[in-house]
């Protein structure tokens, strides 16, 4: 569509066609000021351009005007049709504002094509008629004071917007006639008449009109209003000037009501106010009613009221709050007293203290010093004491004389007196003190009297002397025993106990603790037998009053906490293959030493490491020194013995077996020792072999991955990848090269791999790589499988037959179907080759312990015969020379 309207749009161009265009523009246009909004001004319409796109929403608009306005705006009215109308944004005034006004109409269509033009507005002058402003446009009110005299009251004035000038003049008129009021033609409002408020209007509504030299006019109302003023000053209604009223009114107490009358206002009150001029802080009084209230508590026993009862207060009535008539009115108030306090005491409890030997007839309080009554006036400040009552006061305190407040001690106060003690040597009483008038106010009285203990006796601990005992493997805070100390006297007072002298070690400044409540004594750390054995301690205890102090000792019992120490800890040990049993190796001992145990405690063990139980100690037990034997002969040749190289872990024991003296439990503590032996083999050792022709060895090199080769799965990766985009026959003899050193199973051909007298690899063919040394034999042996005898180097541990000619039995022939005899591989059936690299060429200890007298493993990992052996070594001894060797 867009293509169609281009295309329309080039070819309307290429013809000369018709542009977008705004008919009935330029254009000029009037508007009457003063116009409401959406008057119409001007109707114009849109030629569509020859691409007939339409006209954007929006537009036509007005972009500018000169003078710039908002008083216009473009309107659609239908299709292409438009029209412009004011906007009463703003007010379109021909005297005030511009008369021409240019606007520029811009329009634009969908595809971009534009026109633009100007509409010429001339505003016309309208005859407008005279109006009032401000307040008097909407009417105005006016007040004039009674009494006052005839004459000027108020300038009513207007103006025409026609006359900018103002030098056209207008007439006023009073159209509602009126005997009382007049205006003159330049719009003077006057009075005729003096006014009276009592004896006329109040009040008085006028219109007034104004008029232009056309005729035209406009009016407004004018509201006269008469103020009334005050000529009569106040009269009081109400005769009473004084008042009784009794003390403690609440507050808001109407306590007198105080009247008067305006005769200005007729007989009402509404517009008189009232006030007390007397300072005072009693009472208030309400201005609108004349009622005076309590303002605050009235306590006639306390203030300036206490001294005189009698209050003063001067009333002001006014007709206005400021100014005006006023009269004045004195009233008094007298305050009654009323026994409303009663008697009560700076304190209502009493605790005494008093001294368990105190004498009899001991004053111990006087109530007259602490009781009063607050009452200004008799009988109301009058009190006494009823007869005291409580739990354990009959017989040991009395009131005398009677009703008087004085107590006094008439009994025993013996602290330690069982009957005391059986009250607490607390004892409660009660006294009531009570008015005498009504309503007979009482408040209750307590008194709480205890009984001060004195110290009578003094303080011990329940024995003279404490022995305690505590094993040295006893850990902190553990508690070694307990001191106790009393007093006879009550109330038992709290004992502290501490540790005065006593208690260090050579290694710890305080070995103990004592609770200083309990008087339990705690360890802080472990005590050693060893370092100290005995602790002589000083507690000393204390209540406040007395204190005193008891010696302590503590034994420190023996534990066999202390291992077995040898030397030396350590030790290498090298031991000939052929030592002969019980000889003690390289003259090595053990010497050891306990600190809590006897020398002939110990108990010698070896632990792991002394595999088939070659080594033994001699004594095992009894003694502190031992010497290392061979307990059974080392045998390689047969395959039990395996290890050259042991690592022994010996454990001492003591046993516990401590002295006679008193222990504290059977413990046991073991040491250890390491020992590490290395077997020697000897020249003329037989060591275990595999029957073979020759020294030959052969080097199975194999591709074993380890997980530590993080880089062999990376490389093998990367190696993928680029081999998917060599050449079909680059992959053909990269598969055959992996093929071909591919470890594969072979299995039974039917028919003959090789032709006589050729050699041909297999496609399991093993690269194996043989090696001849040249070696001094200086020793030779028996092999006990078969029964021949072989030379060996007694350093390197390689080996050769004497005589492999007349020594070699005869091997059997090769398979009748022609199959290539089968090569060794490393680890299977013929034990792994030692590599060059070692000393010699001397085959590893895994590969003597698979030839000694046991099959090995064929390549599907059964066990061979000695059928397969001998033709594995028949394969050993004649390999056909390598090409090049």
């Amino acid at each position: 569509m867009q293509a169609a309207v281009l295309s329309l749009v080039l070819l309307g161009a290429l013809s000369g066609g018709q542009a977008l265009q705004l008919i009935h523009l330029p254009a000029t246009s009037n508007v009457a000021e003063n116009s409401p909004p959406k008057t119409s001004v001007h109707k114009f319409s849109v030629n569509l351009s020859a691409s007939l796109s339409p006209v954007i929403p929006g537009f036509p608009l007005i972009i500018n005007s000169s003078p710039l306005t908002e008083a216009f705006r473009v309107n659609w009215l239908s299709g292409t049709n438009f029209e412009v109308v004011t906007t009463g944004k703003e007010q379109l005034d021909f005297e005030t504002g511009p008369h021409i006004f240019d606007l520029q109409i811009y329009v634009k269509d969908a595809v971009g094509v534009t026109d633009l033009q100007v509409l010429t507005v001339q505003v016309t002058d309208v005859n407008e008629p005279p109006e009032f402003q401000g307040n008097l446009a909407k009417g105005l009110d006016l007040y004039i004071v009674e009494g006052t005299n005839p004459g000027f009251v108020y300038q009513v004035e207007a103006f025409d917007p026609e006359d900018t000038s103002q030098n056209i003049p207008l007439s006023y008129f009073l159209i509602s006639p009126s005997s009382s009021f007049r205006v003159s033609a330049n719009g003077t409002l006057s009075s005729t008449t003096e006014f009276d408020f009592e004896a006329g209007h109040s009040s008085y509504h006028l219109i007034v009109e104004v008029r232009d030299s056309r005729g035209l006019q406009a009016s407004t109302a004018l509201q006269v209003n008469i103020v009334n003023i005050n000529d009569e000053i106040p009269r009081f209604t109400s005769p009473t000037r004084v008042y009784m009223i009794p003390e403690e009114l609440g507050p808001g107490t109407i306590v007198a009501n105080v009247t008067a009358e305006d005769p200005d206002d007729k007989g009402l009150t509404t517009f008189l106010f009232y006030s007390i001029t007397t300072i005072n802080s009693y009472f208030l009084i309400n201005q609108w009613t004349g009622t005076i209230q309590v303002a605050r508590r009235l306590d006639r026993d306390a203030g300036k009221l206490r001294q005189n009862p009698a209050i003063s207060l001067e009333v002001l009535v006014k007709d206005r709050p400021f100014g005006g008539q006023e009269n004045r009115k004195q009233i008094t108030f007298i305050v009654e007293d009323i026994n409303d306090n009663p008697a009560t005491c700076t304190k209502f409890t009493f605790s005494i203290m008093v001294p368990e030997r105190a004498a009899k007839g001991t004053l111990l309080l006087d109530l007259n010093k602490f009781c009063f009554d607050e009452d200004s006036e008799a009988p109301n400040n009058q009190f006494n004491f009823t007869t005291p009552s409580g739990v354990g006061s009959r017989g040991r305190f009395l009131q005398d004389p009677a009703g008087s407040g004085k107590i006094v001690l008439i009994g025993d106060l013996d602290y330690e007196n069982p009957s005391n003690l059986a009250a607490g040597n607390k004892y409660t009483m009660i006294i009531q003190v009570q008015d005498i008038a009504p309503p007979y106010y009482k408040n209750n009285i307590y008194i709480y009297i205890l009984t001060s203990p004195e110290n009578e006796f003094p303080l011990v601990f329940n024995s003279p002397s404490y022995v305690f005992a505590v094993s040295e493997l006893s850990p902190a805070r553990t508690q070694v025993g307990q001191v106790q100390a009393s007093d006879k006297d009550f109330p038992q007072s709290s004992i502290v106990y501490s540790i005065s002298t006593g208690g260090a070690s050579l290694r710890y400044p305080n070995t103990f603790w004592i609770n200083p409540q309990t008087g339990g004594l705690h360890l802080v750390t472990r005590a050693d037998y060893e370092t100290t054995p005995i602790y002589i301690l000083r507690i000393q205890a204390t209540n406040g009053e007395d204190s005193s102090s008891v010696s302590v000792t503590v034994n420190i019992l023996e534990e066999n906490d202390e291992k077995p120490i040898c030397t030396p800890n350590s030790y290498f040990l090298a031991v000939p293959v052929d030592l002969k049993v019980g000889t003690n190796i390289q003259n090595f001992k053990l010497t050891c030493t306990d600190l809590d145990s006897s020398p002939r405690s110990f108990r010698y063990s070896i632990g792991p490491g002394n595999i088939n139980s070659h080594f033994t100690f001699s004594p095992n037990a009894g003694s502190n020194v031992t010497s290392l034997l061979l307990a059974t002969r080392f045998d390689y040749a047969s395959g039990r013995d395996k290890i050259w190289n042991y690592k022994l872990l010996v454990y001492i024991t003591d046993d516990n077996l401590l002295s006679s003296r008193k222990r504290a439990g059977a413990l046991v503590q073991t040491g250890t020792v390491t020992l590490s032996i290395s077997v020697v083999p000897h020249p003329t050792t037989i060591i275990t072999t595999t029957p073979r022709p020759r020294i030959t060895y052969r080097i199975l090199r194999k591709n074993v991955y380890s997980p530590s080769a993080w880089y062999v799965p990376f490389v093998i990766t990367l190696g993928s990848i680029l081999l998917l985009g060599l050449l079909v026959s680059l992959m053909v003899l990269l598969a055959k090269a992996i093929h071909r050193h591919c470890p594969c199973k072979t299995e039974k051909h039917e028919k003959p791999l090789v032709k006589k007298g050729e050699m041909k690899d297999t496609e399991r063919e093993a690269v194996v790589e043989m090696i001849q040394m040249n070696t001094v034999f200086d020793g030779e042996a028996r092999d006990p499988v078969t029964g021949r005898i072989y030379e060996f180097n007694s350093k390197t541990g390689a080996r050769k037959w004497k005589d492999p000619s007349t020594q070699m039995p005869k091997w059997k022939e090769a398979s009748p179907r022609g199959a290539a005899p089968r090569r060794p591989v490393a680890g299977v059936g013929t034990g792994t080759p030692r590599s060059i690299d070692e000393e010699g060429a001397g085959l590893s200890g895994q590969g003597w312990a698979e030839d000694a007298g046991l099959g090995s493993r064929n390549q599907d990992g059964r066990l061979n015969t000695p059928k397969d052996r001998n033709l594995v070594l028949t394969s050993q001894t004649s390999p056909k020379p390598h090409p090049g060797k």
